[in-house]
């Protein structure tokens, strides 16, 4: 079996033609869709990039695998075993499926980004498509992905990893690609009175304080969001870098098509998480455990056996690695934390997990529990933002999370309480007992992101206008709140 995963950053399932979005963003991915299982809850167990990739490709939780963070000791894995092997029982997949006669290939540079070689852990052939470390564009990578299809494509028994970077800011799609969406009218939230509430409030990546990306160099990022006009043109960025990529699955398709075994190959899409654009006050980057960050794309096209359908079941995204080991034949690791939905890819029915424990560690310390209706978010650290220690979103009727129903249901904040409290005590005991990344973030001094950055910050505040907020983070929003 021939299988290729496509990974694409920071890529929101909203923003797809197949998940609703009304611009045409995706006619590649939405015509592979048509063919494919189309999940609509899969969740990033651990974000941003560096615990979300690590978490899915070495099917364990972040609380495990010891990565919550982008730095510090918490951006460093657990080794699976000692100097001489890898533990067989917590084998990564790449290792998994090699030892079992798969070849496998990734074409990225996400573990020279990240620093993240544990991630190189089982690849039999590495391909960096160029030295931008993330910052290539989809033409860059397809220039080193399809000669290696021209020359290997018709081979059989392979994995195929293939990283696009697009929708990541800065937004850098060529200029010469031009604007698809011009005149087309972009989403109506955020609505110009949220802007206004936004541009009062305060946040490194806010609507206030958009990261110092120099306009010259990247015009299609706008330095802030003040109007609606600043809106579009900022999500006309991240929606030409969406096309952009999808354009480039296209040629990949294509060739797979010239070839003759596009029948019989398996192609699989998704992200590493999804990506504000404005929830809580964040745009254009993955802060929180939250929905518009955890959320992530996944489309599975499958030959032999297997039927277009949607699924709603929720599922961790590092479910992914043991089902592609079911769908394969290969024996999955013993002590992954992953769950084979293979059998929804089949047509058969599966109940989904009944809950999910998201976390995030780089920007901000939290954990949530997403349930069927629910998401609940307890922050343990801000990341020099006004979170509440609890927030409560329903998101049958706010996909946006901007009314926080903490106070008006304590019956539900105390039903996740419980399920965060239980997942936390069973999942720190036995072999796999060990310290909380998330803890020990804090007690490195918080968040890598933020980390030492409170003074300069509330500074900043000052100068914008907002010593109420420079005051209120002072004093309060900057201190880690007590875990429990």
């Amino acid at each position: 079996m021939r299988v290729i995963y496509i990974d694409i950053d920071s890529c929101r399932p909203d923003h797809l033609g197949c998940y609703g979005y009304h611009r045409a963003t995706s006619p590649n991915i939405d015509r592979l869709a048509q063919e494919s299982v189309l999940f609509t809850n899969v969740y990033t167990s651990d974000a941003p990039c560096l615990p979300s990739r690590t978490a899915l490709f070495g099917g364990r939780l972040g609380l495990h695998n010891g990565v919550n963070g982008h730095g510090g000791t918490a951006a460093r894995v657990r080794y699976p075993g000692d100097g001489h092997g890898t533990d067989p029982e917590r084998l990564p997949l790449p290792m998994a499926l090699s030892r079992a006669g798969v070849k496998t290939v990734t074409f990225t540079t996400f573990a020279q980004r990240h620093l993240a070689w544990h991630f190189y852990a089982g690849w039999d052939e590495i391909h960096k498509p160029n030295n931008k470390n993330g910052n290539e564009t989809a033409d860059e990578v397809n220039r080193a992905v399809l000669p290696w299809l021209e020359a290997h494509g018709k081979d059989d028994n392979y994995f195929l990893h293939v990283n696009y970077w697009d929708p990541h800011t800065p937004y850098r799609t060529p200029l010469e690609f031009g604007n698809p969406f011009e005149g087309e009218p972009p989403p109506e939230w955020p609505s110009q009175e949220v802007l206004d509430a936004q541009w009062q409030s305060y946040g490194m990546h806010g609507a206030h304080d958009k990261p110092p990306h120099s306009t010259t160099q990247y015009p299609r990022t706008p330095e802030q969001l003040r109007t609606r006009a600043d809106y579009q043109r900022w999500i006309d960025g991240y929606d030409c870098g969406v096309r952009f990529a999808d354009q480039h699955i296209g040629q990949l398709i294509q060739t797979l098509e010239r070839l003759g075994i596009l029948d019989e190959t398996a192609i699989i899409v998704s992200a590493d998480h999804g990506e504000a654009q404005g929830e809580l006050n964040v745009y254009g980057d993955h802060q929180c455990a939250d929905q518009a960050t955890c959320n992530v794309p996944l489309l599975m096209r499958w030959p032999k056996g297997s039927s277009p359908r949607r699924y709603g079941g929720l599922q961790y995204q590092l479910d992914l690695a043991p089902t592609i080991c079911d769908l394969l034949g290969v024996p999955a690791p013993a002590r992954w934390d992953g769950r084979s939905f293979a059998s929804v890819v089949r047509g058969e029915d599966h109940p989904g997990r009944p809950f999910l424990v998201l976390s995030q560690g780089a920007w901000t310390c939290q954990r949530a529990v997403r349930t069927e209706n629910w998401l609940g978010i307890r922050t343990y650290h801000t990341g020099n933002r006004p979170f509440p220690e609890v927030m409560l979103f329903d998101l049958t009727e706010d996909r946006r999370q901007e009314v926080n129903r903490a106070k008006d249901r304590p019956e539900v904040v105390a039903r996740l309480d419980r399920i965060l409290q239980e997942w936390w005590q069973a999942n720190l005991s036995g072999a796999d007992a060990a310290p909380d990344p998330l803890i020990t973030i804090i007690q490195e001094g918080g968040p890598w992101y933020v980390r030492n950055r409170l003074d300069e910050y509330v500074t900043q505040l000052r100068e914008t206008g907002r010593a109420a907020a420079a005051k209120e983070l002072a004093e309060f929003r900057g201190k880690p709140l007590p875990l429990g």
